[in-house]
């Protein structure tokens, strides 16, 4: 995820690095000399004049314009509710660690409650990304509870597991009184369901037939779109042609981009340093420093 402050007027036509330009030159470079062919041969192919005007790519453009808002509309949609459902794994975690703090007699234990809750916010992190959570896991945990985690498929889920097991263990000693359980258990509760919420996401993409139909409209109308135009405005036709495929090719892109808002690209959530996050305000709550580091930014992107 990119984190830059706002950059003057000027540069913002420049930047590079969070754009899609990158992702749709080659398409775009196709379309821009595709124009300018037709424009060469005068929109005639062979002994075939093909007849076209602006008409009907006027009203094919409002109908692609409608189906590229609704994508990613839908899009940012499931990137902001990621995005929620994250804040919600950081103030629940907190909640919990205050209530380990605050409520039990001996707050000393917090420690191993605060271990468990990095192992599900890592562990979260790596189940989204499809990556190794192991070397975070060997941080928090000793070496048979690390196995424990390590032979489960879903890691997040035994880590919550294991908090609250460590809940059962302050009641049946004593530590914590038993009409401050439900309290407890509420977060934990809340957690999973953030939890539920993030494998939603990352299980459930957008139809594959929305992103077809729309590819399939997008590329037809930018390679059609030279002979409505040449007749018109001669010459321009390659650099409207170019900055019109901008647009759509664009937008497309950035629909699917922030499609998946777990991922490593550069519009994505920053899960390195949300994790991280958590983790060292978990640890601070408890008088020690967090065990993994703080990811560095490079270029302004936060993975």
């Amino acid at each position: 995820m990119i984190i830059r402050p706002r950059l003057h007027w000027l540069r913002m036509l420049f930047v590079l690095r969070g754009s899609v330009l990158s992702a749709i030159a080659p398409q775009l470079i196709a379309t821009t000399l595709f124009a300018v062919l037709v424009t060469f041969i005068h929109g005639q192919v062979l002994d075939w004049k093909v007849s076209l005007n602006f008409v009907p790519f006027s009203l094919i453009g409002v109908t692609l314009a409608i189906f590229l808002g609704f994508r990613n509309s839908t899009s940012y949609a499931r990137y902001w509710e990621a995005r929620s459902l994250w804040g919600q794994v950081l103030n629940d975690t907190r909640s919990l660690v205050r209530q380990a703090l605050s409520l039990n007699t001996r707050p000393e234990h917090a420690k191993a409650l605060v271990n468990d809750l990095s192992v599900f916010v890592h562990t979260l992190k790596h189940q989204l990304r499809g990556t190794d959570a192991m070397p975070d896991v060997r941080l928090f945990l000793s070496p048979p509870e690390a196995e424990r985690v390590g032979k489960a498929i879903y890691k997040p889920a035994i880590a919550l597991l294991m908090a609250s097991e460590w809940l059962r263990d302050r009641l049946r000693a004593g530590e914590v009184a038993v009409p401050l359980a439900p309290a407890f258990e509420s977060t934990l509760g809340q957690l999973s369901t953030a939890l539920g919420g993030c494998e939603r996401i990352a299980g459930t993409p957008i139809p594959f037939t929305y992103s077809v139909l729309i590819h399939r409209c997008i590329y037809l109308y930018c390679f059609w779109l030279p002979f409505g135009l040449q007749d018109a405005i001669g010459l321009m036709t390659p650099v409207i042609v170019c900055f019109i495929a901008y647009t759509f090719f664009a937008l497309e892109a950035l629909g699917a981009e922030i499609e998946d808002p777990f991922g490593l690209e550069a519009n994505d959530l920053a899960l390195d340093a949300m994790s991280h996050t958590i983790e060292a305000t978990l640890f601070e709550m408890i008088g020690e420093q967090p065990r993994t580091r703080q990811p560095v930014a490079k270029g302004y992107v936060l993975n």
